[in-house]
């Protein structure tokens, strides 16, 4: 909460202004109180009568710091207690015991520079033993205004770091662990002592990097762009028992010392992972217009500047007087990591891009406009979205419009996945078969088009999940063709080859049966089969050498139990011992001719 300014002194707590009405005041379902109008808070005998209205909708809660004016008095009028009369208001934190329950309960109810007589029971106020000025089970009066408050929180829950909020943020969003900081901070010890200080204009650093203790990042982390905090900090997130020798002009931290820190967090500029490795960041300097994103098939126009680590400039687009550069996103006309950067950013939207080798110029030398991009290169781009027009989406299209779209992006697919970029081309069949989905609501004469564009979506979609080992998702597209065609041979042929790599050797069986019974002549089938009872043979010979390692040292242990009970029993239980051992070698033998059965 903000500190608000104390110059509004309102003189006479008594004065009711008729035409007021509390806004924030909500007890259960109740309508908030008028200017005037008293109520019972939760029924607990406590009662409340606005007698001036606050500003704004919020109130402070248990744990906040509070300023207040009072009045207590009896109910014959006797005043007992006033900050009036001392002429200094009253700071205190609520729920913490430092006055009476009835005037916790009470102030949490209130908004600034409200105004409220409260009328407190015993039991929530001096009870059975009274104080000086109030006799025992006595009924009290205050007449409370609230000046301000300061929301305090305990950053990790353990008291180790307490943010006391000063002036609140002036955005609803808090630093991630990539981004870039730029705060204000002055630390001193219990005795006002100055120990460190932060430039007058702040200091830049990565959330991810830390600043001066461990308390610093954990409390940013709570924090918004333009908030100012005090931190209470304990010695486990400061310096702990070791403290900190003296550093420039400031003296030494001793062991075991509590900070005190101001800190505001002046901005931040959010970075983000685009391709979730690490291997491609962008940095946003100026946020765009609005929060509808470029995405993958736009249309885009950028200019920017790219370098490399040392600063050279290798390529300028869209200054000078030259054009800007205009691509389709997703279509590998620029370089895979800019493409992906680009396609996360809003129109008017500046940021700074790094991009590693491996969604750059990779291991080669590469000559670009103004210089030469050498090997394995970390490359920097400025860039700024200047506009995009997003490609259109199935819903802004006619029934014709989807069909004839998902013909063009199944067929783009294919000359991907023959130039074998099966990535991007099972991307294509995707979109594809997006467009023509059951959503869509296509006359009669349109359904046989629509069902054989999907199936042969999802067929070559199972296709490029073949070679790019993602079985699991070629079974999930080959069942889905299967669903509509449940003898198409190529589906079935495909899901037999995902179930082979994924050791389901029964599964990829019943396909081969079902598609020889469809088309007994198919000679890939064929070959499939021959293959899989090889795979089968190895699996059993596998299964068997197992099992049998499994229980060797069983049929050990066995041989040898029985030879000491023949040893120690030979010479007075010699047949006892004999029947003994020949229980035991049974037993043997069963476990043995059970595994057998099992590795079958």
């Amino acid at each position: 909460m903000v500190v608000v300014d104390r110059a509004r002194n309102v003189s006479q707590l008594g004065e009711v202004d008729d035409l007021d009405e509390e806004p924030g005041e909500v007890i259960e379902s109740a309508p908030p109180l008028r200017v005037g109008q008293e109520r019972e808070l939760n029924n607990s005998g406590l009662k409340k009568r606005l007698l001036h209205k606050g500003i704004g909708w919020e109130t402070p809660d248990f744990g906040d710091e509070v300023t207040v004016h009072y009045v207590g008095t009896l109910l014959d009028g006797g005043t007992f207690d006033s900050t009036r009369d001392r002429n200094e208001p009253s700071t205190f934190t609520l729920g913490r015991g430092e006055v009476v329950d009835g005037l916790d309960q009470g102030i949490i109810t209130m908004t600034q520079e409200e105004i409220a007589l409260f009328t407190v029971p015993p039991h929530l106020g001096y009870g059975e033993a009274g104080r000086q000025g109030v006799p025992p089970n006595s009924v009290v009066q205050f007449q409370v205004q609230l000046i301000s408050w300061i929301t305090v929180v305990d950053v990790c829950k353990d008291g180790g770091i307490i943010k006391k909020i000063l002036e609140k943020g002036n955005r609803n969003v808090q630093p991630g662990d990539l981004d870039e900081l730029l705060v204000k901070y002055k630390v001193k010890l219990v005795d006002d002592t100055i120990v460190a200080q932060a430039p007058e204009e702040g200091i830049e650093f990565y959330m991810k990097d830390g600043q001066f203790c461990p308390a610093m990042p954990k409390a940013i982390k709570t924090m918004k762009s333009g908030e100012k905090v005090k931190l209470i900090v304990q010695p486990q997130y400061a310096f702990g028992d070791v403290g900190r020798d003296a550093e420039n002009e400031f003296p030494l931290i001793p062991p075991s010392s509590v900070l005190i820190i101001d800190l505001e967090l002046v901005s931040f500029k959010p970075v983000i992972d685009v391709t979730g490795d690490s291997k491609v960041f962008k940095k946003i300097l100026v946020e765009g217009a609005d929060t509808i994103a470029a995405n993958e098939g736009a249309t885009v126009t950028v200019r920017y500047t790219a370098k490399l680590e040392d600063g050279t400039i290798f390529e300028e687009k869209g200054f000078d007087g030259e054009n800007p550069l205009q691509f389709i996103t997703d279509e590998e006309q620029v370089i895979s990591g800019l493409d992906q950067a680009v396609a996360t950013m809003t129109k008017g939207e500046r940021s700074i891009v790094t991009i590693h080798p491996e969604y750059g110029y990779g291991s080669i030398e590469v000559k670009r406009d103004i210089s030469i991009v050498p090997p394995s290169s970390i490359i920097i781009y400025e860039v700024e979205m200047l506009d995009f027009v997003k490609e259109k989406a199935p819903w802004e299209m006619s029934e014709q419009e989807k069909i004839e779209t998902a013909g063009r992006k199944k067929e783009e697919g294919n000359l991907l996945f023959k130039s074998g970029k099966y990535q991007r081309a099972r991307k294509k069949y995707d979109k594809a078969a997006d467009y023509v989905s059951e959503c869509g609501h296509f006359g009669d004469g349109d359904h046989k088009v629509v069902k054989t564009l999907q199936v042969s979506c999802w067929l070559n979609g199972a296709a490029c999940c073949l070679k790019l080992n993602n079985f699991r998702g070629a079974i999930k597209l080959c069942s889905k063709v299967l669903d509509i065609e449940f003898h198409n041979v190529k589906a079935l042929y495909r899901r037999a080859q995902a179930y082979m790599k994924t050791a389901d050797l029964d599964l990829a069986q019943l396909d081969i049966k079902k598609a020889l019974e469809a088309d007994p002549q198919n000679r890939q089938v064929k070959l499939m089969q021959k293959n899989l009872k090889q795979l089968q043979g190895e699996s059993n010979k596998r299964d068997a050498k197992l099992y049998s390692n499994m229980f060797a040292p069983m049929r050990n242990d066995t041989a040898v139990a029985t030879k000491k009970l023949k040893v120690e029993k030979a010479e007075d239980k010699k047949g006892d011992a004999e029947v003994v051992a020949t229980e035991m070698e049974k037993v043997a033998v069963s476990s043995d001719s059970g595994m057998a059965v099992d590795s079958c």
